[in-house]
């Protein structure tokens, strides 16, 4: 018969183990354990213990420690995986998996032997994004400098008696139908759409946004040529006050260019154009407008007609008009222009890599 170690008490410990017992204040646990070491202590082997109290390991854990070994349980599971955090933080940036272009959670963490979830944790509080790709082109525009000092300070500081305008086309929008209905959203599913769709023709969005209060001039024309921009611009002048001068933010497409459109602003001298350094749209902020009419009523919408897309943008923009809000431009041309020298610098820098 195979027979449990003794359990000897000196008199403070059976005093201790007792006053647990008694306490109302004891937690359940402890007050089961201490009752088992003192039926230990009386002689009673683990199954007759066992018979009373539904527990028999105790009594070795109160021999290896005394009361500490009984006043909480032992951890559970197994012990937890030490993450290499720079050899994370170096793989993240300096490698890639094998015949893949980035990494991901999973792949990180079959890598280093860790979690997912710990992957994921330290690439957060490390600021990594290794899924995202974001894209840029720094502009090679020998006059970019003087361009961005001109366009920044229209929008950081008017001139007296004018308005800013910043103006562009969205060419080719398309009036797309869905080849299928769609469902609705409802709790527990989005909101359904066709990959596939049926075209039925586009159209041109000639926009113009007031710097100063966000509203917006709009037209829809069949194309995009110096005919359409100069009837475009000829619906500005009407639309605006006679006495204000207006300054016209425009990027280098040819046809704000044409000999056409500039023999008529030689004739219109309030107009002065402002035209964006090559490869530097993002300087013109009407196309944040159009990124929020793309997402807010394009992307998903349904047309069964050109017409019907024009109706849209139209009701679109009439609806912005009703309350404005102007884009706020807060870099100055120095904060920009840093940037653009530590991005040249960098790109430079990866050009002498490649070619040594």
């Amino acid at each position: 018969m195979r027979v449990a170690p003794t359990v000897t008490l000196t008199s403070e410990e059976r005093s201790e183990l007792s006053r647990i017992v008694a306490s109302r204040l004891s937690s359940v646990r402890l007050l089961l354990r201490a009752r088992m070491i003192l039926l230990a202590a009386e002689g009673l082997q683990n199954k007759e213990i066992a018979e009373r109290l539904q527990v028999a390991r105790w009594r070795k854990r109160y021999l290896e420690h005394r009361l500490s070994g009984i006043e909480r349980d032992l951890p559970r599971g197994a012990p937890p995986v030490k993450m290499d955090v720079a050899r994370l933080v170096e793989l993240t940036t300096q490698s890639k998996p094998e015949a893949m272009t980035h990494w991901s959670t999973r792949r990180m963490a079959a890598e280093l032997g860790v979690s997912a979830a710990s992957v994921s944790r330290h690439w957060r509080k490390h600021g990594l994004k290794p899924h995202l790709l974001r894209g840029f082109k720094v502009s090679r525009d020998p006059h970019f400098v003087e361009k961005l000092e001109d366009i920044v300070g229209l929008y950081m500081s008017p001139p007296e008696h004018a308005l800013v305008l910043c103006v562009d086309e969205k060419s080719q929008v398309q009036a797309l139908d869905r080849t299928q209905p769609g469902l609705p959203l409802k709790k527990g599913r989005a909101e359904t759409m066709t990959h596939d769709y049926k075209r039925n023709g586009t159209t041109t969005l000639f926009a113009a946004l007031n710097v100063l209060d966000g509203q917006v001039i709009g037209q829809c024309q069949q194309r995009h040529t110096h005919v359409e921009w100069l009837k475009f611009l000829k619906k500005i002048d009407r639309q605006t006050p006679r006495d204000k001068a207006l300054h016209l933010i425009a990027d280098n497409y040819a046809t704000h260019k044409h000999p056409v459109v500039q023999a008529w602003l030689d004739k219109h001298p309030r107009i002065h154009m402002h035209f964006t350094p090559t490869s530097a749209s993002w300087l013109n902020m009407v196309e944040r407008f159009f990124r929020d009419i793309t997402t807010q009523r394009l992307r998903r919408g349904v047309f069964t007609s050109v017409p019907e897309l024009i109706q849209a943008i139209e009701g679109y923009i009439d609806h912005h008009n009703t309350h404005p809000k102007p884009f706020i431009w807060t870099k100055t041309a120095r904060d920009i222009l840093q940037k653009v020298i530590r991005a040249n610098s960098h790109l430079s820098s990866k050009q002498n890599a490649t070619l040594h």
